[in-house]
């Protein structure tokens, strides 16, 4: 990770960790970079969510651009992936999200991906940095190479076209909820499940640029979980602010996670004979349950670093199909470059008319062991993780367990933490392995 740039952009709070200069910055490098790169005027798209601070940053953004000879197309409040697709299939140098995902709605961020819709490469980010800390000058566009900016929301109707086109079930009669988290999603997926003929039933889709996330989405979910069982829906759908990641409900108020959703769907692929390579990618953090049930249907699974931007990278490198996070990031690499929440709605919808079956049926196999993750402030993370006392407890640990758990031991990205992590058949068993490996560190120095 970068100086301001992480795995998922430029995140921080509003005008404090990222400010309106820091924006305009960003635009003033794109379209300079892409012009220069090209030798032509550079075509940029915008999208952002229902912030406050996301208007600020969209014409901060556009100031920037301009004012490097760009033109830059708005799209207006829209998802992520939404961005993506439009960045790929309309001939863009490159395209920006302005969101802070699932956080509150004073922070905020800006994600860059490039012509292919996926996230902008490192060496791009890298320059972008240099930029802002003035190690890199860029002219100012004059006269007739100025750059404008156009209204694009047919972008996304385009996109929603695409989302509905996708659909090879009518949805008719089938009564779907969905918690739009008041944000990106609160325009676009009534619209999507109606064309297609659901009965739609949607709750938190008023935004008022200070509600996105607040107790509502795919990080509260139990409010749908009530919706749908109060309201005998057959199922729900709950999205985070930009829309990119998706939990679902099953008809008996049951949470449905991106694992359930990797293990489903990936079965309907591998039965079809879709399931290329046989194998479906995963994080370390995926639940070992997760892991049994592919296990016992035949199917195999990478492991990467936390974040879909590892996931991707891993489904890209080896020709997998797909992929993501018990968080709801789902990729499903034949139809879209990022984890898209109302696509992965979708894909669940078709397994469930396909097989004739309720989703809390599909899930079923997918048992989640209990788990314990604790963390632990060390004055050095790769003395920690790497005394040879610590690893020695976390063998003992992983022998101990078998078959019937796991532990996984990792640093933090972004503070001086490292994570102690155990899945086993009981809270009994994680809390004693967990903190053996804890007192061990502890005993040895390491903590702060």
């Amino acid at each position: 990770m970068g100086k301001y740039f992480g795995t998922d952009g430029f995140r921080g709070e509003a005008n404090k960790e990222l400010t309106f200069e820091h924006a305009v910055q960003i635009g003033r490098f794109l379209g300079w970079y892409y012009g220069k790169r090209l030798n032509k005027k550079a075509k940029v798209v915008i999208g952002k969510d229902t912030r406050r601070s996301s208007y600020m940053f969209e014409y901060a953004l556009c100031t920037g651009l301009t004012a490097s000879g760009a033109d830059a197309y708005i799209m207006h409040v829209t998802t992520t992936p939404s961005v993506s697709y439009i960045a790929r299939t309309d001939d863009f140098d490159c395209g920006i999200m302005i969101s802070a995902s699932h956080n509150p709605y004073y922070d905020n961020g800006i994600k860059v991906v490039n012509s292919n819709g996926e996230k902008m490469d490192d060496e791009t980010l890298n320059q972008i940095e240099e930029y802002i800390d003035g190690k890199i000058e860029i002219p100012l566009a004059e006269r007739d190479e100025i750059g404008r900016t156009v209204d694009y929301v047919s972008g996304r109707n385009r996109y929603i076209g695409y989302l509905i086109g996708l659909s090879k079930y009518s949805f008719k009669n089938v009564k779907v909820g969905i918690d739009a988290a008041n944000g990106s999603a609160w325009a676009i997926a009534k619209s999507v499940f109606d064309a297609i003929g659901a009965k739609t039933y949607v709750i938190n889709a008023e935004p008022d640029g200070l509600n996105i996330n607040r107790d509502c989405g795919s990080t509260h979910i139990e409010h749908l979980q009530k919706f749908v069982v109060e309201n005998g829906l057959n199922i729900g759908f709950a999205y985070d602010g930009d829309a990119d990641r998706c939990l679902c409900v099953d008809e008996k108020g049951n949470v449905v996670t991106g694992d359930h959703i990797l293990y489903i769907y990936g079965l309907y692929m591998k039965e079809r004979g879709k399931l290329i390579n046989n194998k479906v990618v995963t994080t370390v953090m995926s639940n070992f349950g997760l892991y049994k049930a592919l296990d016992a249907v035949g199917i195999e699974y990478e492991k990467t670093k936390v974040g879909d931007k590892y996931v991707y990278e891993n489904m890209v490198k080896n020709g997998h199909r797909i992929g993501g996070e018990q968080s709801g990031h789902i990729i499903f690499s034949k139809y879209a470059t990022t984890g898209d929440g109302i696509l992965t709605s979708l894909k669940l919808m078709e397994v469930m008319l396909a097989k004739h079956k309720p989703m809390s049926e599909l899930a079923a196999p997918v048992k989640f062991y209990p788990q314990v993750l604790k963390n632990v402030r060390v004055k050095s993370k790769p003395d920690a993780q790497n005394d040879p006392d610590v690893l020695a407890a976390v063998q003992a640990a992983a022998e101990a367990l078998g078959e019937d758990g796991r532990i996984l031991v990792r640093e933090s990205g972004t503070e001086p933490v490292i994570r102690v992590m155990v899945e086993a058949t009981s809270n009994e068993t994680c809390e004693k392995y967990v903190d053996g490996v804890i007192d061990v560190i502890r005993d040895k120095g390491h903590l702060i």
